[in-house]
């Protein structure tokens, strides 16, 4: 068997409003109170649901990558961009609205508003094609 990630906790102050925000960015599915537990679980593909979990106090800012299509990637720019969200060529920086391309693909990222780093791409640049080592 494959091992796969099935599903991880995401520390937030308002779980409903972060699963929503991204769920709706996402186009995927996503519920406010889950089956187990006290969260609201995104179900970003049938393998990997993103369980949203209140938090108090301090945490640290985590980072989430989603490969995406070409269309895909297009579908989720024109909603974080209806959304009035900024976004960025790079992890960290300012927000300079532009598209990433250095990496065979395109890529940008955004925060969502508790501070964790969202990013999509088209081509993985954490894994590279079988041969290129």
């Amino acid at each position: 068997m494959t091992i796969e990630l099935d599903h991880t906790i995401i520390p937030v102050r308002n779980r409903e409003a972060a699963a929503e925000l991204l769920a709706y960015l996402l186009d995927v599915p996503w519920e406010a109170s889950g089956n187990i537990g006290p969260f609201s679980p995104v179900y970003v593909n049938e393998g990997l649901t993103l369980d949203f979990d209140e938090a108090d106090g301090s945490y640290p800012v985590l980072h989430y990558c989603f490969r995406v299509s070409e269309q895909e990637f297009d579908d989720i720019l024109g909603r974080i961009t209806a959304q009035g969200i900024d976004y960025r060529s790079t992890p960290n920086g300012r927000a300079d609205m532009k598209v990433n391309t250095q990496h065979g693909g395109r890529n940008v990222y955004w925060n969502e508003p508790d501070g964790h780093i969202w990013e999509i791409l088209t081509v993985s640049y954490a894994r590279r094609p079988s041969g290129d080592h």
